[in-house]
């Protein structure tokens, strides 16, 4: 997995500092409140006319669980299906039955609806028990990366649990740390996990992303 710093943004204003401020790709919804969910379609035509950088959509229905009734996956279906019309550049979502266990049916149909795009297997990964399982059902999949704390919380706090996912992944699939993580944590995170790629809102305060953290993030990264 290529070296990056992907940044979650909120809206097209969010999204537009972020690119200025050089990130390499942004996993962009709405709703940062709900920990994210799927744009409307006018809004993500406005925001691929104006980002030219990597554009993933984050493909979830609704704020909750990742338990999805059928019309709930029918939609995120469509989803894929214009947003690849829009010229999207990868997904980003994650289904998981009521026992908190990977859908493989589910997920396996939605990767290869969204193909030959790439697919990101969000933070629903943090609530499973048996991760290094549900890793394997990830690369068989064929998930290109998982966006992971490594647990249920703020990366930081699950160093450990990082390091033996990445040693797992084998270059298999890239796992990118998300969860709490700036420019103030990030060296500490790395030296404990070697990743390649690092997933920020780059908020200091209010709801926009920090241009300024946003620099110092890719600063510290490709040091």
């Amino acid at each position: 997995m290529p070296k990056i710093i992907e940044i979650a943004c909120f809206s097209l204003e969010a999204a537009l500092i972020a690119q200025a401020a050089g990130a390499n790709r942004i996993e962009f919804c709405i709703d940062k409140s709900q920990g994210g969910i799927s744009p409307s379609f006018a809004l993500m035509q406005a925001v691929r006319a104006a980002i030219h950088i990597p554009l993933y959509m984050m493909i979830r229905p609704r704020g909750g669980d990742f338990v999805y009734n059928t019309t709930e996956l029918v939609q995120m279906s469509a989803m894929i299906v214009w947003a690849k019309e829009l010229g999207i550049n990868g997904f980003v979502f994650g289904i998981l039955n009521s026992d908190n266990t990977i859908n493989l049916a589910e997920n396996q149909a939605l990767v290869q609806l969204a193909a030959p795009l790439p697919c990101t297997f969000h933070r629903a990964f943090d609530g499973i028990l048996d991760k290094k399982i549900a890793l394997n059902q990830l690369i068989d999949m064929g998930f290109q990366c998982l966006l992971t704390a490594g647990g249920e919380g703020n990366a930081l706090y699950f160093l450990p649990e990082l390091s033996a996912l990445i040693k797992q992944a084998q270059n298999k699939i890239g796992v990118m740390p998300g969860g709490g993580i700036r420019s103030s944590n990030l060296a500490q995170i790395q030296a404990a996990t070697n990743a390649e790629a690092y997933h920020s809102a780059g908020i200091i305060t209010g709801d926009l992303p920090d241009a300024a953290e946003i620099k110092q993030l890719i600063a510290l990264h490709f040091a």
